[in-house]
């Protein structure tokens, strides 16, 4: 049988130098960074050489990445401590977020007694600039934006430079999910005024359980895990040294091959459009996740047309012919709930149809895709 993996989205496929890098460090390097013996301060050596190495891709200080286990961490502690330390008392955020964020913002809500505003979207799932602004001029409480910057269900890229201009300009903090986009597109935070990003290393080929959130320079944030001081003390705990060495190794390579990557992903996403079209002729695609300009070049969203019965079996028959996707993100597709994304934004008689999201990396191929619509036609026309 054959096998396909077109869940990058998920999560990727480790780098051989990743996994090089992991297992070296793992020999080598097991002091503790804190201690302050040989051992330590070689451990310690090597983590922050990965901070300023990252930092250097986000053009910003080494003091400004704070490590976390990932990018769920990350944006609770973001989120939760912009509440609690500086008196935040309004969010606005879409409807469309990671849960990491949504689930946060409405414990917030209920339980800390924060406003919550939704921005509107149009049919694509695009934010609505114009309500955007409007919710900003009633800027009578401390508010706090957060808006993901590619959406990893339908890969809407937002406008980030707007937004973050936008949100200086009416004196709002702004925080992005950046998970699907650091390590696949340039971000320079020195031209960018945001104020918090939440990253994850294993969504560009580094290891799972390593992240980070970059925390501008004065903001005021406190930790929400105490007991030691690492991480300029705002996230305590011994650092896992041998994943963030794994990480920085994955952005260095990610970014040291981005345009030619980049160049062959985007080629292969639109032979799979391509093929999808000529083959299934009533396929639709999802929020923008067609239009290269407007979408994240690593995903497609499609609604295919079938019954509401056969979709059942759909991710079924995939899995036995051995393609690995997902309908909607990976961290719903086992609950048997719809995408909360795609509830915002389908039509009622497209809801009922299964959409489904391919993922892609460097390592798929094109005789991969032309596998997967085989399979995919068979299945529609049996």
């Amino acid at each position: 049988m054959k096998k396909v993996y077109f869940d990058s989205a998920a999560t990727t496929e480790l780098r051989s130098e990743v996994i090089r890098c992991i297992t070296e460090v793992l020999k080598t390097e097991y002091g503790n960074p804190s201690s302050t013996h040989s051992y330590g301060r070689s451990a310690k050596s090597l983590l922050e050489t990965a901070r300023k190495q990252i930092a250097g891709y986000l053009n910003v200080s080494a003091a400004e990445i704070i490590f976390t286990s990932g990018g769920t961490e990350a944006d609770n502690l973001i989120l939760n401590s912009c509440v609690r330390d500086l008196d935040v008392k309004r969010i606005i955020s879409s409807k469309i977020e990671h849960h990491a964020v949504l689930h946060t913002v409405a414990e917030l809500k209920e339980n800390h007694g924060i406003q919550v505003d939704y921005v509107k979207l149009d049919d694509c799932g695009h934010i609505d600039f114009e309500h955007f602004e409007a919710l900003l001029r009633k800027n009578d409480k401390k508010t706090l934006v957060s808006l993901m910057h590619v959406n990893n269900e339908i890969g809407n890229i937002l406008d980030i430079k707007r937004t973050a201009n936008l949100c200086k300009q009416y004196d709002a903090l702004f925080h992005s999910d950046t998970v699907q986009s650091v390590g696949h597109y340039e971000l320079d935070f020195s031209e960018i005024p945001i104020d918090f990003a939440a990253v994850a290393a294993h969504k560009f080929h580094g290891p799972k359980g390593a992240g980070f959130a970059f925390v501008r320079k004065n903001t005021g944030l406190k930790p929400l895990i105490f007991g030691g001081e690492q991480e300029r003390g705002l996230r305590a705990g011994t650092e896992a040294v041998y994943a963030i060495a794994g990480m920085a190794e994955a952005l260095k390579i990610s970014y040291e091959n981005l345009e030619k990557e980049r160049a062959y992903i985007v080629e292969l996403k639109n032979y799979f459009k391509e093929r999808l079209t000529a083959e299934i002729p009533d396929i639709k695609f999802n929020g923008a996740c067609d239009d290269d300009a407007r979408s994240t070049y690593t995903l497609l969203n499609v609604c295919l047309p079938i019954s509401q019965e056969k979709a059942m079996m759909l991710l079924f028959q995939l899995d036995l012919k051995g393609i690995a996707c997902s309908k909607g993100s990976a961290c719903q597709s086992g609950s048997g709930k719809g995408s909360h994304v795609l509830n915002e934004i389908l039509t009622e008689d497209d809801i009922k149809k299964p959409s489904i999201r391919f993922s892609f990396s460097s390592f798929n191929k094109k005789d991969e895709v032309d596998y997967v619509v085989g399979v995919l036609k068979e299945f529609i026309e049996e």
